[in-house]
């Protein structure tokens, strides 16, 4: 773009550092405004698998894909799913370490390895920690306002909301709000597992399985530094997560309650949560509406979950997040008009995203269905030839 644009991003997450920092690579300087008061402030969450047409490319377009190869495993990229007596109904195994095109593998990377790896690519005084935004307003002639907790107002001719679910930014664009899906999560970590944990090492084997029966499911998943993530999912009321189970005063009450509802599950699936370490986080899952768009709106776009939010049953989220970051930075570098640059990143941007909302709405309804291991399976299936049924 001609002249030097004032480019406020709000949301220091994946697509939001993607943004920044594929502005940096083409001479383009944006700030970025964070919540969080470091990078280390609260857990990341979990694995990424990164997909070669989303994550990978916008890395490639960030100029860190090489040095991304590294920090990844593709080794963990095992797929099992597993009914509620730990019996394997599908697998897909783990690449070889050489085998076929490297551009083809969908490598798996901790979101904090990941984070890192951006964070490390930008000017130093890029992100703005501990800098809440409070409200945000249109401003005059297209030109937006940011208020910070602290009260002061920032000026820019193009606010991002890169800020997530509950966006500070997106009711300039849309009135849409999130929707509980019915399903919540709750997660917890297994640390030294090979170590300390060896038998829920083997049931989980080198990559993500998927316990599905009785319309809920228990999901677990390798991490970096020999852990397991596990969420137990459950169909119950949005509340339910918060007020009904978790007590972080009592947490093995908390894990009690929760081993509760499986009662009759494999010992194996059930030490996923009985042996876990450290608390119990409760996850509701939520999504936008299928389809999410909004008019152009001068000086204001979305990306990320703030303009998508979907469930993360189609494994699209972290990537379409970059990808969008990616996008719209190339459309700000190869367009001299911000509102034309705005119109080429969000029209391609549209349909994309409904295609994943779609195809995660589906996965959800139908693995939480009473035959979910078998349309898991199915589902699977589908989108590969490599997977190994029993």
């Amino acid at each position: 773009m001609s002249g030097a644009p004032r480019i406020a991003i709000v949301g220091g997450g994946l697509g939001g550092l993607t943004l920044a920092r594929v502005l940096h690579v083409h001479g383009i300087a944006s700030t970025v405004y964070e919540l969080d008061a470091s990078a280390t402030a609260r857990d990341q969450g979990g694995s990424l698998d990164m997909d070669p047409e989303s994550g990978q490319r916008a890395l490639l377009h960030a100029g860190l894909l090489e040095e991304f190869r590294p920090l990844s495993r593709p080794e963990d990229g095992e797929l099992r799913l597993l009914d509620k007596d730990a019996a394997v109904g599908f697998r897909i195994p783990a690449p070889e370490p050489a085998q076929g095109d490297e551009g083809e593998e969908r490598p798996e990377i901790d979101r904090r390895a990941l984070r890192e790896l951006l964070l490390g690519s930008l000017p130093e005084a890029t992100v703005r920690w501990g800098h809440k935004v409070r409200a945000v307003a249109p401003g005059a002639a297209g030109q937006p306002t940011l208020t910070l907790s602290d009260g002061r107002t920032v000026a820019a001719d193009l606010l991002v909301g890169a800020d997530g679910a509950w966006s500070r930014v997106r009711p300039l664009v849309s009135d849409a709000d999130p929707v509980y899906s019915g399903i919540s999560f709750v997660d917890c970590l297994l640390h030294d597992v090979d170590a300390r944990h060896p038998a829920v090492a083997e049931l989980v084997g080198r990559g993500t399985m998927f316990a599905l029966a009785d319309e809920k499911g228990l999901i677990a998943q390798r991490n970096g530094g020999d852990r397991i993530r596990v969420y137990a999912a459950v169909k119950a009321p949005e509340e339910w997560s918060r007020s009904g189970l978790i007590d972080p005063a009592d947490p093995a009450a908390a894990r009690k309650r929760l081993l509760d509802l499986f009662p009759d599950w494999d010992e194996g699936l059930r030490a996923l949560i009985a042996d876990s370490d450290g608390p119990l986080v409760p996850r509701p899952i939520h999504a936008l509406p299928i389809g999410h768009r909004w008019e152009r709106t001068p000086g204001v776009t979305l990306l990320g979950d703030a303009a998508h939010l979907m469930s993360p049953f189609a494994g699209a989220g972290a990537n379409l997040a970059m990808l969008d970051g990616a996008e719209l930075a190339l459309a700000l570098a190869t367009h001299d008009d911000l509102e034309t640059a705005l119109n080429a990143y969000e029209t391609p941007m549209f349909p994309r995203a409904e295609e994943a909302a779609a195809q995660s709405a589906d996965n959800l309804t139908g693995f939480f269905h009473p035959d979910g291991l078998r349309i898991a399976c199915d589902t699977f299936t589908a989108v590969t030839s490599g997977g190994e049924a029993r």
